[in-house]
């Protein structure tokens, strides 16, 4: 049976065996920024909203901020990949950091005064985001070594998920204290933790990985085109990489849509009630803290194809939208894909940090958040359209037989077993923690 190369040991990599990753200091301080990147990633919109209460924005207004933060995250990630790979990880992140910090207090000055300069700083924002993504991503490898980094990507994920479960409630007591401008200049104070907090780690291209061997250098003052071109040639080496990636960018444009258009109709209308979206969105946030902490540990016998699993159940949460059920039904359904994308993103994030060329690992990244990103507002501008046409229920069945078909589609192809170019392996973290298969 052939093997992969015997994970090394980064910089700054714990080598601490089992013990919990958040111990390691090096990784404490990465986490710490990313948490802080994401709060303040998934606060621009809400604190924006209560501007839109409070009569400062008009809801036009406010979509055209959301859309200029979008425009500037898509312009970034790409970007972003090339300059991570090409440069240290650590600069990227501090640049995307401040560039968001600096951009959160002119969005405040501007509030109830010039759209145009919001928009302006919305976008600076954006781009910030984006360009964390993929260095953040790339990061992680050169920080936690590769027996350990499925539990780190899963302490990642549930530090994203707190924060979008506890986040709602802390933004309206701090909004009781404090006005919109204030909470902007607060977001801006998270992007600079995101910025300084994490530390340094090993550069670019030293890290160890079973994709390492398949991928030189890129050679010096090449243009930002080819370089970019390299991660794509670097991606499609790997087969069930392009297979995921594919199935992510079906579900996400599909279901995810579905989530947010058809969820907030279908509760209105058919229940008369917001409850059942309030619930639906807890439920899935919980059950996807509950799937973070299940793989943090669980080490299945086929993690490709288990992930692709757990990526289709998220046609459970449109398909329970399709006829009047409970709605502890819907919550039931929404859980269970909250459960199903973090058995998904973990094992996803941590093979592509195995797999990839290190010093290609942050471009393929970029593209990865490109691609599922990327396509999702598409997917959000043709749903509503589509609805009136056609009506919601064959809309949404339809949205859940892609999600469902997608990933079992990426599942046939034989590397997707394992999310390995060497189907038949034993993952090298299941060697490293000494888990059973």
């Amino acid at each position: 049976m052939p093997t992969s190369p015997a994970p090394t040991t980064t910089r700054g990599a714990g080598s601490g065996g089992r013990r919990p990753i958040l111990l390691d200091v090096a990784f404490l301080r990465l986490w710490t920024g990313a948490t802080a990147s994401g709060l303040a990633t998934w606060a621009l919109p809400f604190v924006l909203g209560l501007a839109v209460l409070d009569r400062t924005l008009g809801a036009t207004d406010l979509g055209l901020l959301l859309a200029a933060r979008t425009i500037g995250f898509l312009a970034a990630v790409p970007v972003a990949g090339v300059l991570a790979d090409r440069h240290s990880r650590r600069k990227v992140v501090l640049w995307a950091g401040l560039a968001s910090g600096a951009a959160a207090p002119v969005l405040a000055a501007g509030l109830g005064r010039s759209v145009p300069l919001m928009a302006a700083a919305a976008a600076v924002a954006g781009a910030g985001q984006g360009a964390c993504r993929p260095a953040y991503q790339a990061l992680t490898a050169e920080v936690v070594d590769a027996g350990r980094r499925q539990q780190a990507n899963a302490a990642m994920t549930l530090a994203v998920r707190v924060t979008t479960l506890v986040g709602p409630s802390l933004a309206a007591l701090l909004a009781v204290f404090l006005d919109t401008a204030a909470l902007l200049v607060g977001i801006g104070l998270l992007w600079l933790v995101a910025a300084f907090v994490p530390g340094r780690g090993a550069r670019p291209g030293v890290t160890g990985g079973a994709g390492s061997a398949g991928g030189a250098k890129d050679a010096p003052g090449t243009s930002f085109l080819a370089d970019f071109g390299e991660g794509v040639r670097e991606a499609r080496r790997h087969p069930w990489f392009i297979a995921g990636l594919g199935a992510l960018t079906a579900v996400i444009a599909t279901g995810y849509s579905a989530t947010g258009v058809a969820l907030p109709l279908v509760s209105r209308d058919e229940y008369g009630t917001e409850v059942v979206l309030a619930g639906a969105m807890t439920a899935y946030t919980a059950g996807a803290l509950a799937g973070a902490l299940l793989i943090a540990r669980w080490r299945p016998r086929s993690p490709g194809r288990a992930a692709l699993a757990g990526l289709a159940a998220y046609g459970f949460a449109p398909l329970s939208l399709v006829l009047p059920v409970h709605p502890a039904v819907v919550m039931a359904a929404y859980a269970v894909a909250g459960v199903g994308i973090e058995l998904f993103n973990v094992p996803w994030f941590t093979a592509a940090q195995r797999e990839v060329a290190p010093d290609r690992l942050a471009r393929v990244s970029s593209l990865d958040f490109l691609l599922s990103y990327g396509l999702a507002p598409l997917g959000l501008a043709l749903i509503a359209p589509a609805i009136e046409a056609f009506g919601a229920a064959p809309v949404l069945v339809a949205c859940a037989f892609t999600c469902f078909a997608a990933p079992a589609a990426a599942a046939l192809v034989p590397s997707s077993r394992g999310f390995s170019h060497r189907p038949a392996a034993e993952p090298a973290e299941a060697r490293a923690t000494g888990a059973t298969r």
